[in-house]
């Protein structure tokens, strides 16, 4: 056995090696990968490493990184991520785990990362450890990771129809193109770092608006609400493990309304108004991923899906 640089032209191995151990839960696409584990700048391409048997055979791997935008979104540059770590099965119990983590962390603190995370990364695809995943929840825990809370992943069937909410105060609306601006302004404004950071990848990979609910107040906007699907600009996290639906799969989220309109009803009504539009493209089921606010998505049928652990250390 051996441990070799992150490399592209193992893809086909590496979605392979995901898809043999994790499928029946998180169904990897080849796409989906390259998206988050090799095209995402923030790759610590020295810090992330496979581990091949004698027969150069891989048989394991840790993607791990670091924030490298030049990008300025007040994102913590002393915090680092481990977005995955797989061991072929056969293989677990030897070491090899331990022995990749150990290895990224190293490489991660060198590169000046204090504190480290366990999935949460951008373009991550768990907020955390999932819940099913004892054995590596305990692995976790071993080196000093201490989980710090429990976050959902929420799902809604759409068995009714669910109407845009009427509210003469406001209006909902889909983000047109010529509005970028004005929704990035109100983010940096009402929620400065990682949802800015977002929605200005989201424009700059083709994005024209369509995944964006917006509420406004005397034409100014005082909330959005991500919506995705099948033919968004790029794969988006709530809608990765759609290959487990056969029908069509919409997401839901990030969404937020600026603190001095809140209280008057309008995030609930603007995740109403999601669904309806979501609704209108035939979407048939909506996820929403990473929320710990599972009472309030109940109030609109949405009920937990997944479950994972966030777990965090200080390397300093």
């Amino acid at each position: 056995m051996k441990i070799i640089a992150w490399k592209r032209d193992r893809l086909e191995e590496l979605v392979e090696l995901w898809n043999k151990e994790l499928a029946v839960d998180f169904p990897m696409r080849k796409e989906l990968f390259i998206q988050n584990s090799f095209n995402d700048v923030n790759v610590s391409y020295e810090g992330s490493y496979i581990a091949v048997d004698d027969q150069d055979h891989v048989i394991g791997f840790v993607v791990a990184k670091r924030w490298q935008e030049t990008i300025d979104v007040k994102m913590d540059p002393k915090r680092g991520w481990i977005q995955v770590l797989l061991i072929d099965s056969t293989h677990r119990g030897k070491g090899l785990g331990t022995k990749l983590l150990k290895r990224a962390e190293a490489q991660l603190k060198g590169n000046g990362v204090e504190e480290m995370q366990l999935g949460g990364d951008p373009f991550h695809y768990f907020s955390g450890i999932p819940d099913q995943y004892k054995n590596a929840q305990k692995l976790a825990e071993k080196h000093g990771y201490t989980k710090r809370v429990d976050t959902y992943d929420l799902i809604n069937h759409l068995d009714k129809k669910y109407d845009l909410p009427v509210d003469n105060s406001v209006v909902f609306s889909i983000l047109k193109k010529e509005e970028e601006v004005d929704l990035i302004l109100f983010l940096e404004r009402c929620f400065p770092g990682r949802w800015v950071y977002e929605t200005m990848k989201y424009f700059e990979m083709n994005g024209d608006g369509r995944e964006f609910v917006v509420v406004k107040k005397k034409g100014q906007i005082i909330g959005f609400c991500r919506i995705n699907d099948s033919h968004s600009p790029f794969i988006a996290q709530n809608v990765y493990w759609s290959p487990l639906f056969e029908q069509e799969v919409g997401g839901i989220g990030p969404l937020g309304i600026d603190a001095n309109e809140q209280k008057q009803g309008y995030g609930l009504a603007i995740v109403q108004a999601a669904i309806a539009y979501l609704q209108e493209r035939n979407t048939e089921t909506i996820i929403i991923d990473w929320t710990i606010l599972v009472d309030f998505y109940k109030k609109l049928d949405f009920n937990p899906w997944k479950i994972y652990g966030v777990y965090l250390k200080d390397l300093k």
